[in-house]
Order: C-alpha cells, then sequence, then structure tokens
C-alpha cells in the first residue's frame, strides 16, 4: 500500500511539471494583429462608412473595445511600420518615409522587435503580407524575430504596370517566401489573389501552433492601391472596387476570427485591428474616408495620423466599448509586452503600456503628448491632451484638388503652405479654427513640449539635431 500511495504522489507530482507550461500559458496570449495598409478612420461600417458592411468588424468591435483617438505613429508606409514593431518614433531609428525596391536602407539589426521579444517568451512568429523594412536579405523578416514570412517585401505600387508609376522603372514584384524569391505578381489578376493567400496562410499557422502561443502579424497590402478584389468579391458592393476590397479584408478578419474560436483559443487570444496610416485621398473612388478629419496620408492632420483601432480578448478586454483616450501604435508594444511578461528593448522606446485602460480601467491615461514628425524628420506639429500645435511648414494637401478615377491619382500638391495654428481637438477635431491668439498659455506649455523634442530627435524645420537619434540599418552590399 505505501509504494503504491508513493507511486500516486510521484505521478501527481510528474503530472503537475509536466503541465506548467500548459497552465502558464493562460499568462501568455496569443497575440494578432492586423495591419492594413491606407485604411482610413472612415473605412468600417463601425467608424461610419458608407456602400458596404464590414460585418466581421463590426462584430469584433461589439466583443471588444474600439478606440476612437488613436494615431498611427507616422502618416507613411515604411516609417509607420518601423513604430509599430519597435515602439519607437520611427525617426528615432532612423527611418523614414516608403522605402523603394533595392533601397540601402532598413531596419538596423540592433533595434529588438515585438517578435524577437515574444520569442524569448517562447512565442512562434509568422508574418504573412507586407513587410516595407528593407527588401535586401539582412532586413527582412527573418532576421527581426520572425519564424515565417510569406508576404511582398514593400508597396505593391512600387511595381512596373501600376500606370501611376510607370515612369519609376520599379523592378519586377515577387512575393517572399523566408528569405527566397517565390512567384512574380505581374497582373492585377496575380495581385487580386494577395488577400486570400495571406488569410490561408494564417490559418494554417494558428492550427500548427495552436499548442504553443504564438504572435501571427498580418500586414495587409491592401486597400492600398492597385486595387485588387478576387472574383468572389468583384461587384459585391455599392463603393465600387474600394468597397468590393474592404468587404474582402473583413471577410479575412472573419476566417482568422472564426479559426481562433474553432481550435479553442478565443479566451486566450488578444485580436488588435489598425492602420498604418489615413487615406490616399488624391486617388479618389480608390481612396478611402479620413472620416471627416482634416488631410490624409503623407500629411501631419489628424485625417493622416487618426485611424481605426479595435481590440478584442473575450473576458479581459470590455466588450462593446468605446474609449476615447489618446494611444498610438507606439504604445503596442510594450502593452504587449506587459501582458505577456515580456520585457522591454533595452534601448530607449517611445511607446506607453496602456494594459490597464485596456482591462477598463478609464481613471488612467497612459499618453498625453505625441509628436507629428513627418518627410525626413520635420516636427510639423505637437499635441498634448485635447490641444494641438501645428508649426509653420510647407506639406501635401489634398483640398481644394480634383481628386482621380479609376486608379489614376490626382494632384496632391506637396509644398502647400500650411501657417502655425493651434487647435482644440475636443471642439475641433477637424482642425480649422486657429485659436492661438486666445490661449497664449497653451501656445507656450506646447512650445515648451516642441523644444524637448528637438532636443531629444532633431527637427529639420529648425535645422536641430536630435541628441537621441540611432541609425538606421544600411546595406553592406
Amino acid at each position: 500500500m505505501k509504494k503504491l500511495i508513493a507511486a500516486v504522489l510521484v505521478t501527481v507530482v510528474l503530472s503537475g511539471f509536466l503541465s506548467l507550461p500548459t497552465s502558464r500559458k493562460a499568462d501568455r496570449p496569443n497575440v494578432i494583429l492586423f495591419f492594413m495598409d491606407d485604411l482610413g478612420y472612415g473605412d468600417l461600417s463601425c467608424y461610419g462608412a458608407l456602400g458596404y458592411q464590414t460585418p466581421n468588424l463590426d462584430r469584433m468591435a461589439a466583443e471588444g473595445t474600439r478606440f476612437t483617438n488613436f494615431l498611427a505613429a507616422q502618416a507613411v508606409c515604411s516609417a509607420s511600420r518601423a513604430a509599430l514593431l519597435t515602439g519607437c518614433y520611427p525617426n528615432r531609428i532612423g527611418l523614414y518615409g516608403a522605402l523603394g525596391p533595392k533601397s540601402p536602407l532598413g531596419l538596423n539589426s540592433s533595434e529588438e522587435t515585438l517578435p524577437e521579444l515574444l520569442k524569448e517568451q517562447g512565442y512562434a512568429t509568422g508574418i504573412f503580407g507586407k513587410w516595407h523594412l528593407g527588401d535586401r536579405p539582412q532586413f527582412l523578416p527573418l532576421q527581426h524575430g520572425f519564424d515565417e514570412y510569406y508576404g511582398v517585401p514593400y508597396s505593391h505600387d512600387m511595381w512596373p504596370l501600376h500606370p501611376a508609376q510607370a515612369r519609376a522603372k520599379y523592378p519586377t514584384l515577387h512575393l517572399i517566401e523566408g528569405d527566397k524569391p517565390g512567384k512574380a505578381i505581374n497582373t492585377l489578376e496575380d495581385a487580386s489573389e494577395l488577400t486570400g493567400t495571406f488569410t490561408q496562410k494564417a490559418v494554417q499557422f494558428i492550427r500548427n501552433h495552436k499548442k504553443d502561443p504564438f504572435f501571427l502579424y498580418i500586414p495587409h497590402p491592401l486597400p492600398h492601391v492597385p486595387l485588387a478584389a478576387s472574383p468572389r468579391f468583384r461587384g459585391k458592393s455599392s463603393r465600387g472596387l474600394f468597397g468590393d476590397v474592404m468587404m474582402e479584408l473583413d471577410w479575412s478578419v472573419g476566417q482568422i476570427l472564426d479559426e481562433v474560436k474553432k481550435q479553442g483559443l478565443d479566451k486566450n487570444t488578444i485580436v488588435i485591428f489598425t492602420s498604418d496610416n489615413g487615406p490616399w485621398l488624391n486617388y479618389g473612388d480608390h481612396a478611402g474616408s479620413s472620416g471627416g478629419f482634416r488631410e490624409g496620408k503623407g500629411t501631419s492632420f489628424d485625417g493622416g495620423h487618426r485611424v481605426p483601432c479595435i481590440i478584442r480578448w473575450p473576458g479581459v478586454v470590455p466588450a462593446g466599448k468605446v474609449n476615447n483616450k489618446l494611444l498610438t501604435t507606439l504604445d503596442i508594444l510594450p502593452t504587449i509586452a506587459s501582458l505577456s511578461g515580456a520585457r522591454l528593448p533595452k534601448q530607449k522606446i517611445d511607446g506607453v503600456d496602456f494594459k490597464a485602460l485596456l482591462k477598463g480601467d478609464d481613471s488612467v491615461t497612459p499618453r498625453e503628448s505625441f509628436y507629428y514628425y513627418y518627410r525626413r524628420n520635420s516636427l510639423e506639429a505637437v499635441r498634448k491632451g485635447d490641444w494641438k500645435l501645428v508649426f509653420a511648414h510647407e506639406g501635401r494637401s489634398y483640398e481644394g484638388q480634383r481628386p482621380g478615377t479609376n486608379g489614376l491619382p490626382g494632384p496632391a500638391p506637396e509644398n502647400h503652405p500650411f501657417p502655425m495654428a493651434l487647435y482644440d481637438l475636443g471642439r475641433d477635431p477637424g482642425e480649422r479654427y486657429d485659436v492661438k491668439d486666445q490661449y497664449p498659455a497653451v501656445v507656450a506649455e506646447l512650445q515648451k513640449l516642441a523644444d524637448e523634442a528637438r532636443d531629444d530627435l532633431g527637427d529639420d524645420i529648425t535645422k536641430r539635431a536630435g541628441k537621441g537619434v540611432r541609425e538606421s540599418g544600411v546595406t553592406s552590399n
């Protein structure tokens, strides 16, 4: 009898040790991060879109929290993606604009990314979609913490057949699998397969790693131009091809959510949906909506920066809630690190942890200020609370211009003069009424904040170098 009891105790103890990683998994939630391309604030039906419906994203919002004051770190592709994965203002790490094919620049290997931090916690990591942080082999995702990669290395308008880019002499665009070039994307019909293919790959990744904690990054190349919807979705919306594309992207989100539920992972998976910047408005009927905010992609007005953000985690993130606190894509890395038990990068980052707010504690205000940088390193505006001070600068403007049609762009002058102005975004979210003369003390306070930004990150407009700027990666070839 004593031997039997001892054997049972040993079995129980061993069972406890063997099951320990499984029990710890509750402290390491799976993370799925959707990052759309050029999707504007007004492009989901739960944010007011017309002409089509996004029922899966609407369901995600009903089952999670919808954020209405969420900003992309910079209103352009590569810079925005660098910020998302590092938690840094992109100009801090030497990246800006949209990197072209064969650019000598890319994400520096010294920068620690979200997938690298999560891998230390035992996460499987995969990316299916657009990378755009350097297309040279040393810059590709497998060198920055991802176990699996299938996607396009940069924007699919950097492509020989896009009529607006015909003079650029771009090389043939290839899908990349791991580190190797794969299928060429030679036609819009080829491009129409991207959403479905990346969705299929993402679903398979979930199936393959259902017993492990995983980080799944799905940066869809659409609805960036050139638009392409699969035959299943063409002609389905009353908003033309753009609406068709949006319906297919919504379908993609639904497929992922359904697979998570099917695998029994619903209550242990945080799903985040957001966008890299606002809409490219001069593409007219092939562009999205800023939701009424001023200007769009490539500007420091809120039409360029304010994007949808929906976060769902059943039982943890409040369902059916709308949150209006200021947050940014910079803040995703430190928040996910906190939720997963991962450490923060060793070098300085700019994101803040909003875990408490995400879980429903409205008494906290994780972020109070934000710097609007654009071009190479121009500080074009700063924000604190609801106050936004725009500095005199030349920039892109879509206003007063005739938008393009059928995939061709209209004009969007890059040298439009914007005067210095103060806006109260609480009363004037469209940034239409300059109140700097009425609030000189607020202007002075925001000028002080701007000087702190210039001291740290520099400013091309005032010709100041920043003390906290690091170098981008540079190819050795």
